[in-house]
């Protein structure tokens, strides 16, 4: 024993007692701090609980639905995108076919050739022509009206005018999806922002229960130090009392049955020495990963009895 704690017990009853009253009154204050702990503790747990649960069956479920919507969208998108890519290819085919042709090599629209049969119908109307000089430009003018025919013919190919509406729909479609894969899109990103936030809060917490508990253990070891010292002097008083013949003035008349006391004292020391071990664990992990250690867990380290 210290010099310190032989001084205590060799303290006068007065001293003694006002000493027991202390250590007592400062071990139920840490207990009492220590049970504020564990109930912080478990509201921390409670609501690590509560945005698991709201992270993966809420904006995960959601985020998850929507990509979900998103990928098949996607694939509907590639096989219009296909589809445009075919048709605007065997457009392409046509208007090389009408190319080859001697009318459409010969004038680039209808409208040429509207002009040109009006021009030669001035002519006849304006110009003093005699008969055979009239007849020559009435046949150039059937035959530009038959090139005008074979023309429009030429344009407006059957083939053509459905490939020119299929290319048209296939637009419509395609511009509607990237539209709706926008809109989708945004929908999955913000569910996925908000599980991700609720993962962020939920890492803090984990850190603040780590402090805490960590916090815990330090205060239950200052508590069994202030009860190991009451425990001493109570000791020394009653062998002071029992030299003197009388009776402890320090029982109280109330007492809180011993069984009660016991479970929930065992209780708490459970849960400590739990903690303390699930400590003591990730600590040995990190020190044989080579990892740094706290301050913390390395004096758990040390504080293990040598095998």
């Amino acid at each position: 024993m210290n010099k310190d704690k032989t001084n205590k017990l060799e303290a006068h009853p007065r001293d003694l007692q006002h000493q027991i009253e202390d250590y007592r009154q400062k071990r139920d204050d840490l207990n009492k701090k220590t049970k504020e702990y564990i109930n912080s503790l478990q509201d921390i747990e409670t609501e690590i609980s509560n945005y698991l649960i709201t992270a993966k069956k809420v904006y995960k479920k959601k985020r998850d639905y929507w990509n979900d919507k998103v990928k098949k969208l996607k694939e509907k998108k590639i096989e219009y995108k296909n589809l445009f890519d075919n048709f605007i290819e065997e457009k392409k085919k046509f208007q090389k076919l009408n190319n080859n042709n001697d009318i459409t090599k010969q004038f680039a629209s209808i409208k040429q050739i509207e002009r040109k049969i009006e021009s030669l119908e001035r002519k006849i109307e304006t110009e003093n022509l005699n008969m055979s000089e009239e007849n020559d430009i009435v046949d150039v003018i059937k035959d530009l009206t038959q090139k005008k025919q074979e023309f429009l013919n030429a344009q407006q190919n059957e083939n053509v005018f459905k490939l020119e509406r299929k290319i048209e729909i296939v637009k419509i479609n395609l511009s509607k999806i990237y539209e709706q894969l926008n809109k989708w899109s945004n929908k999955s990103q913000e569910y996925h922002t908000k599980m991700l936030e609720l993962f962020q809060k939920i890492d803090e917490l984990k850190e603040s229960k780590k402090n805490k508990e960590e916090e815990l253990i330090e205060n239950k070891k200052t508590a069994d130090g202030y009860h190991e010292q009451f425990l001493l002097l109570m000791n020394e008083r009653k062998k002071i009392g029992k030299g003197k013949g009388r009776r402890s003035p320090y029982k109280s008349s109330k007492k809180q049955p011993r069984t009660d006391r016991f479970k929930k004292a065992n209780k708490q020391n459970e849960l400590l020495e739990k903690m303390k071990q699930d400590k003591l664990a990730v600590a040995l992990e990190k020190q044989k990963a080579g990892k740094k250690l706290n301050l913390f867990e390395a004096r758990l380290i040390l504080e293990q009895p040598k095998s």
